[in-house]
């Protein structure tokens, strides 16, 4: 299903609460959004006890039980973890992975609240969720029928949300501080191949990885866990943020001139990661126009392309990454700066043998 308007996370519990309550809700969003613990913590906030049944894991006979004779009638018996007293929060989770005999099973649940002749206690609410066919996951088609009778909201990752829910939570420094540098890196698309990739919960699978090793975790070590749990070009960028934050070395003493690039190969992360903060910096401090440009930033513009030049001559790749236009093939850079910056190179390199 396309999303024509998303929401961030902080207005699931509004939401919820004024549609969950009346009526069927179906959460769309990618994997490791954090639909689960949402829906969890909605239930939580309201006191009931939340039920959650995935549906990638049952069969039909799973949710409609198994038959007894009762007065010599066959008399279907539902599961205990459905047939409550209490009201309660019956959260089915990945119901568009289900098959469809089990997606069957699930629509009385949805459209009667009832399974055979068990009825839901009055106040229970029943929440679905599921990932997109976009995101590469397992997803099947839901029946009209069904989808004309659930409430569809659709999930987007907020870096702004999910700082705050970890700085709640114990989420490790280091996460936390690299996500409020790079926000775009808390959730790339899931990828075509089987690679890990970059999600709320990966960051704090990673968390929890780093508290458990604890500060001393050497460097390969560190690798293999970043690189296990996050997208590629994120885990070699946080690996070169480690590498700042264990070696206090970063882009404000290259800039004063304190420290130069680093050039060995071993350092090749943290050069990229380095490269990508001296991009930040130059996008938040030149200003677009070129008459708007003081004498300061004149300095600052004339630092930048020396730097630039010596980057260039330790990995002409990574150099590029700081010049380079975004997915868009639109400038990030200041136009002026890179005419200069094209115009003033050979002379800049000359003046470096």
């Amino acid at each position: 299903m396309q999303a024509a308007v998303t929401v961030t996370p902080a207005r699931i519990p509004e939401l919820l609460l004024g549609l969950a309550t009346v009526r069927p809700v179906f959460l769309w969003g990618a994997p490791g959004i954090g639909k689960s613990s949402l829906v969890r913590k909605f239930a939580e906030s309201l006191g009931m006890e939340c039920v959650s049944l995935l549906g990638t894991q049952l069969a039909p006979e799973d949710l409609i039980g198994v038959p007894q004779i009762r007065d010599g009638r066959s008399v279907f018996c539902p599961p205990e973890a459905i047939a409550r007293d209490e009201p309660y929060c019956l959260f089915l989770d990945e119901l568009n992975a289900a098959t469809p005999d089990v997606q069957k099973a699930f629509y009385s649940l949805i459209l009667d609240r009832r399974i055979g002749s068990y009825e839901l206690p009055a106040g229970s609410i029943v929440i679905g969720a599921g990932n997109r066919a976009t995101d590469n996951a397992l997803a099947r088609p839901i029946a009209s029928a069904l989808v004309n009778r659930l409430t569809h909201v659709h999930l987007r990752a907020s870096s702004t949300d999910w700082l705050v829910w970890a700085g709640e939570n114990g989420v490790h420094p280091w996460v936390t501080d690299y996500l409020v540098d790079r926000p775009d890196h808390l959730w790339s698309q899931p990828p075509k191949s089987e690679e890990a990739f970059s999600t709320p919960r990966s960051w704090h699978m990673l968390s929890d990885a780093l508290h458990s090793f604890g500060p001393d975790i050497d460097e390969e070590t560190l690798k293999v866990i970043v690189h296990g749990t996050l997208t590629p070009a994120h885990a070699v960028s946080f690996c070169g943020y480690a590498k700042i934050v264990r070696h206090s070395f970063g882009i404000e003493a290259i800039l004063k001139g304190d420290a130069s690039w680093p050039a060995r190969i071993e350092d090749r992360d943290l050069l990229y990661y380095l490269a990508e903060a001296f991009r930040g910096r130059l996008v938040k401090e030149l200003p677009r126009r070129k008459e708007h440009v003081s004498a300061s930033m004149r300095q600052t513009a004339y630092r930048a392309k020396s730097l630039l030049v010596h980057l260039a001559e330790i990995s002409v790749e990574v150099a590029q990454t700081v010049i380079a236009d975004d997915p868009d093939g639109q400038p990030v850079l200041p136009a002026w700066f890179l005419v200069e910056a094209s115009r003033d190179m050979p002379r800049l390199v000359e003046a470096r043998r």
